[in-house]
């Protein structure tokens, strides 16, 4: 069983997105996928409710997600930990213990081809189409990640 976590900053916009998108790719009894936060401000809560509106109009239910911060442990618990941005990869990476967890962190665009950004941005204080754009690079990101995994 192969362990992924999408980590952003508040675990309410694009890690949900991401873990929901991935989730549907990947056949579940070979794969678990997760996701947290690196901050503590939205803990226990949904995703936002752009987030919740976006995914469902691709036909996705993300609603069930319950926000979390990332903690040292998810570096035992996880085979790779997927990142939306160069901010979050550092705190993650703060928190590494040694070489073995640092090489399970990456940055979830690095290897996108189909994108010019490297970094998934924040939504939070955008509008509906933010979202949806963000959904879009995430779903590109997640495609070639599921490819790549279920070979």
């Amino acid at each position: 069983m192969t362990r992924i976590l999408m980590v952003c900053l508040g675990n309410i916009c694009r890690s949900p997105l991401a873990h929901g998108i991935l989730e549907s790719k990947l056949p579940a009894d070979k794969f678990i996928v997760d996701s947290a936060g690196t901050g503590d401000y939205h803990i226990g809560k949904a995703p936002d409710h752009r987030s919740i509106a976006t995914a469902k109009a691709k036909g996705l239910d993300i609603s069930n997600q319950k926000c979390r911060q990332f903690d040292v442990s998810d570096f035992d618990n996880f085979d790779i930990i997927y990142v939306m941005d160069q901010s979050n990869y550092e705190d993650v990476v703060k928190l590494a213990r040694d070489k073995e967890d640092i090489a399970k962190v990456k940055l979830i665009l690095q290897n996108s081809q189909s994108s010019t950004l490297k970094e998934v941005p924040d939504p939070y204080w955008g509008n509906a189409q933010d979202f949806e754009e963000v959904y879009n690079l995430l779903d590109d990101a997640c495609e070639k990640i599921a490819i790549h995994l279920n070979r």
